[in-house]
């Protein structure tokens, strides 16, 4: 964060006898029976409030939880209530409101110690859309502000960012949000040379930004996953049925331009796992990635790819992965994104800084047991694509001010 205004954390305030007013994340998965299948967002936040707890401040929580309109008892977040309980460890209050009489009597009452939640934000159309009124009220239940909620710091709504100029001295990040900024600042701006960044997933389109944006912090660009064939077709490569961005293969040579003029050596897959049917059943065989059939479509990186790739990773003292290296959600292409992930975490056993961001990376890390192997994996898909695009997301930028 190229800011003047230093950051400030739960560490510049006392809490004691306080009413911190958290914007967490609980945006969790619920099954048909209302109970939470994945704690995950629950746990990044423990860390934050468990700590004001032992200064003796008290917790008000609030977040919300799926797209509800208005007033919906399935997206209550009630039903989370128990899931909270067992992951801090204490007693959970709840109201069901987020502002007004209920909620503000609800914090009138709340003692040092305890932990308070507040009904579903969205339940209110004004939480997204920024009302000031709306922020001005939930304003009314803290005495001091902190935003831990990193996967909704991109968005301009009432409780990520609007609530805080109430706040004017007494706001700061929480510790999940504080190591989200830290650790992507680090990738860009404080790294180890050399500097590596693994962009895969489907599409160029959805990471051109990123690509621009980055060309100057790295020595090394790994392409991988189904847009390196938009890169492949470009340099006049036969890549057969397998995925591709027409409309964006001038722009893949501009980045490979680019890259060059820059020094970053481009890595893009020399061989494929190809298939004959997009299913886990298909018939495959390992092909040179420019040399794809007809009626046959790249849907993992080969073994001579994951070979090169290995090397790449462990000459590099920064590691940033984004996007898997092919179908990882069907076993039979899982092979290449699991390779990807031994040869990270060797590089991060090494010395190596290694952040893993974006829905399809985290959920491959967690699905092969490599969330405890890297350094560092990010919490929010949409914000950290934005920081790494080099925007100021609002929810951050709201706490510098």
């Amino acid at each position: 964060m190229q800011n003047e205004n230093p950051m400030k954390t739960l560490e510049d305030f006392n809490f004691k006898n306080k009413k911190a007013i958290i914007r967490v994340d609980f945006n969790v998965p619920l099954n048909n029976e209302f109970q939470v299948t994945d704690a995950t967002r629950i746990q990044a936040a423990k860390s934050t409030i468990s700590a004001i707890l032992a200064q003796g401040g008290s917790c008000v929580l609030m977040s919300h939880l799926g797209r509800p309109k208005g007033f919906q008892e399935a997206f209550s977040l009630q039903h989370i209530v128990t899931s909270v309980e067992e992951v801090l460890g204490c007693k959970v209050k709840f109201v069901k409101d987020c502002i007004g009489a209920n909620a503000e009597d609800a914090v009138a009452h709340l003692a040092p110690g305890e932990v308070l939640l507040l009904e579903n934000l969205r339940f209110y159309e004004e939480e997204k859309n920024g009302d000031v009124a709306f922020s001005e009220k939930l304003s009314k239940l803290g005495d001091i502000y902190v935003n831990d909620a990193f996967g909704t710091a991109h968005r301009a709504h009432a409780s990520t960012t609007i609530i805080a100029q109430f706040f004017e001295q007494n706001k700061c990040f929480g510790n999940l949000l504080a190591r989200e900024i830290e650790s992507i600042d680090k990738v860009l701006n404080n790294s180890e040379k050399p500097v590596l960044a693994i962009l895969g997933g489907a599409k160029v389109s959805s990471k051109i930004t990123v690509i621009e944006n980055i060309l100057d912090k790295v020595d090394h660009l790994i392409i991988g996953g189904g847009m390196s064939f938009t890169f492949v077709k470009a340099q006049g490569g036969k890549i057969g049925n397998s995925i591709c961005e027409d409309d964006k293969m001038e722009l893949a040579l501009e980045i490979l331009k680019q890259a060059k003029a820059k020094g970053v050596e481009v890595h893009i897959p020399v061989d494929v796992i190809a298939a004959d049917d997009f299913s886990n059943d298909a018939n495959t065989q390992i092909l040179d990635i420019n040399e794809i059939p007809d009626g046959w479509e790249g849907v993992d990186a080969g073994p001579k790819s994951r070979e090169k790739f290995d090397v790449v990773v462990n000459k590099c003292k920064t590691i940033l992965w984004n996007g898997p290296l092919g179908v990882f959600e069907m076993e039979s292409f899982a092979g290449g994104t699991i390779a990807l992930g031994h040869s990270i975490d060797k590089a991060t056993k090494n010395g190596a800084f290694s952040l893993v961001g974006g829905g399809d990376s985290v959920a491959a890390v967690k699905q092969f047991g490599f969330a405890e192997k890297v350094s560092y994996v990010s919490t929010g898909g949409g914000a950290m694509l934005e920081m790494l695009e080099g925007k100021t997301l609002p929810g951050i930028e709201a706490i510098l001010k």
